[in-house]
């Protein structure tokens, strides 16, 4: 490949790359001051997100204010579910909330296979929108939630602190649980494939509740189905780097980096090094800079930077945070990472 690619696309593949490309989870969103004026023209989260032209401005006001080296989709984990039959809606300040959870077989058998060329065409339509605008100067991400953590989602029927009607599933009918996270992992994956058709160049699955799981059961319940979509994408794309991220992680992260992922993605609770001795050699790392830290001071900023990429060198590493960029982050702050980032080998010299 040559260097008109874009970095980050050039770094998941794991080419020999200048510096660790950068972009931060949720970047479009609440922390952008342009984003709240728009949102309080546009209240509606999913307007925001399932409107093309609100999508694509959302997604490119960060491209605009700071030029990360990775622009990703406007949207939710949750924007397939209405295509799949499952109506949901997002209420500021509480979350997800699903009209009618699924609890049993009869709603699992009318649920309909995911067409998103049909139910989802806005989002092709960003995507193939935000590759026209960046052209090589970023890469186009796109991203699903994991079966899982949809699961999760649509039988809990809005967040949860203690997982415990899921949970209660799982042990009680487990049959039941597997048949919906068969049907998610389909879905998921075809939409994965129709986000690549349409312009994404790397793709991410969150998988943001399976770390509320033990080992055994996302032996069970999570990677088999992270897996499968892994599978069913590669088969179709197989030179699209797939990037996988779960909160809480560190008690799985060995077993991440079995799913067949090209990338995974570590919370800060992890120390870099010893996140990277605990995974193969082939298999990269994106993160993992404690969101928090973007309330500190711009030495603090730069310094942590410093320390995790240093970590990592030798390593194919995207430079992210831990998770999402938290709402009330200093803008300034924002760019602070950004440019610590693209400057982080000047930033090494000058502190070794």
């Amino acid at each position: 490949m040559n260097e008109t690619t874009p970095l980050l696309l050039r770094a998941a593949r794991g080419e020999s790359v200048e510096r660790p490309p950068v972009w931060m989870m949720r970047q479009a969103g609440r922390y952008m001051k342009v984003y709240r004026d728009l949102r309080d023209n546009h209240p509606s989260f999913r307007e925001r997100s399932e409107n093309p032209d609100l999508s694509y401005e959302i997604s490119m006001q960060p491209f605009k204010a700071f030029q990360p080296d990775g622009v990703i989709l406007f949207s939710d984990i949750l924007t397939p579910l209405p295509g799949m039959g499952i109506n949901f809606d997002i209420v500021e300040s509480k979350g997800p909330l699903i009209n009618d959870p699924i609890r049993n077989l009869k709603q699992v058998k009318n649920l309909k296979p995911l067409q998103p060329e049909e139910s989802m065409s806005f989002v092709g339509e960003v995507l193939g929108r935000l590759r026209e605008s960046v052209g090589n100067n970023a890469a186009v991400l796109g991203f699903v939630g994991a079966p899982w953590t949809l699961a999760a989602y649509v039988v809990e029927g809005k967040s949860s602190k203690n997982y415990a009607v899921i949970k209660a599933m799982a042990f009680q009918e487990p049959e039941l649980l597997h048949q919906l996270l068969n049907h998610f992992a389909e879905s998921i994956a075809n939409y994965l494939s129709y986000q690549i058709q349409s312009g994404a160049q790397v793709v991410q699955m969150f998988d943001s509740w399976a770390g509320q799981l033990s080992p055994q059961d996302y032996d069970e319940f999570a990677a088999p189905y992270q897996q499968k979509v892994v599978n069913l994408v590669k088969e179709k794309h197989p030179d699209t780097p797939m990037i996988l991220y779960i909160s809480g992680s560190a008690g799985v992260l060995e077993r991440m980096g079995q799913t067949g992922v090209d990338i995974v993605s570590l919370d800060w609770t992890v120390d870099m090094a010893e996140g990277l001795a605990r995974l193969p050699q082939e298999v990269g790392v994106q993160g993992n800079v404690d969101p928090g830290l973007l309330f500190g001071t711009p030495d603090a900023i730069r310094s942590r930077i410093v320390d995790v990429v240093k970590k990592a060198k030798g390593r194919k590493h995207i430079l992210n945070l831990g998770h999402g960029i938290l709402p009330g982050t200093p803008e300034e702050n924002a760019r602070v990472f950004f440019e610590a980032g693209k400057n982080v080998n000047e930033l090494i010299k000058v502190s070794s």
